[in-house]
């Protein structure tokens, strides 16, 4: 019973969120519950979309709802990354004498908007791993802790547009969420013009802020996972490689699979997808609905699946076909 109360009043408060985020963005209502499960999560996330899809435009309305210290990175060619995390310098103290004092860049904030961060070199890129991972700075030999909760929200364009960058695996792994954003539909277009002809602003409220966050996190890990929900999850990981011969699929169509972190992803997640579909523990469902997103970006598919015209998200439909039948 107490249980369940706790849910409800979980549930409460993300139809608040919903509730906001509809006054500034139409439709995508699979992006934005995806992008709130992963806040409350603690992870990342990627958002690819061609320009005008509404990436930016989500990010900043979640940074008024969640009532969270906001900053903006435009991520560009000629970005360095001290850009991003802050630099050491020189300036006098109180009796004149020169010392060395840290200023933070636009990292030191709770929510990160790292747009088009494909855009950048791959040296920019890369000083955002420890950021992502650990939640700290470290610059000349000194590490500065971020305050909690930190997310990073990054948006990217498709890599085939000019003057992108490819993310390096390691970045692109500590995603939790790739999403895509899809070209709205005719009336979602038809909504999102008349919705700019009377602002371009945004006008949601905030009705969370940080603690309530670490609050909401703390209540997802208490929801159980049965071992044979548990090891299904693994077992869906384990089989996009290849190398262990353990799935057709696998063997067939990827060159090489997703890393552990795909596994502490899919748990970590469906913990809370189950709170906010009203459940007090986790279901196959949970882990089917959030596949694709862990594991797109984590996985390589090869020259079969080009030549059999299919794209990585079919490639992992197959995948939990194949494993959904062997677990039975």
């Amino acid at each position: 019973m107490e249980n369940m109360e706790k849910v409800q009043k979980f549930n409460g408060v993300i139809e608040n969120v919903k509730s906001e985020l509809r006054k500034d963005v139409v439709g995508q209502e699979d992006i934005v519950e995806n992008v709130i499960i992963a806040i409350i999560a603690g992870g990342n996330v990627l958002l690819e979309g061609v320009p005008g899809v509404g990436k930016t435009r989500l990010v900043r309305s979640l940074g008024k709802v969640l009532s969270l210290p906001f900053s903006r990175i435009q991520f560009t060619p000629d970005l360095m990354p001290s850009d991003v995390t802050g630099t050491v310098v020189m300036q006098k103290d109180e009796k004149g004498n020169m010392k060395s004092v840290f200023r933070g860049g636009p990292i030191f904030a709770n929510l990160i908007l790292a747009d088009e961060i494909n855009r950048a070199t791959p040296k920019t890129q890369s000083a955002m791993l420890e950021v992502m991972q650990e939640h700290k700075v470290t610059v000349s030999n000194n590490t500065y802790k971020l305050d909690e909760p930190f997310f990073v929200l990054a948006t990217e364009n498709p890599i085939e547009q000019d003057g992108t960058y490819p993310l390096p695996e390691a970045q692109m792994d500590r995603f939790m969420f790739k999403l895509i954003m899809k070209f709205p539909a005719d009336s979602e277009l038809v909504d999102i013009v008349k919705m700019t002809q009377i602002t371009m602003d945004e006008t949601a409220q905030a009705v969370i802020d940080g603690p309530t966050i670490l609050e909401m996190r703390a209540l997802a890990a208490t929801v159980p996972v049965i071992d044979e929900v548990l090891s299904y999850a693994i077992r869906l990981v384990s089989n996009t490689h290849p190398e262990l011969e353990k799935c057709s699929v696998a063997q067939k169509y990827i060159k090489y699979g997703a890393s552990p972190r795909a596994a502490q992803a899919l748990i970590t997640c469906a913990k809370v997808r189950a709170l906010m579909h009203g459940n007090y523990n986790v279901s196959y469902e949970d882990i089917d609905a959030l596949a694709h997103a862990v594991l797109r970006h984590r996985i390589k598919i090869n020259y079969n699946a080009v030549n059999d015209r299919l794209g990585v998200d079919e490639v992992v439909d197959l995948l939990i076909k194949e494993t959904k039948k062997a677990s039975k």
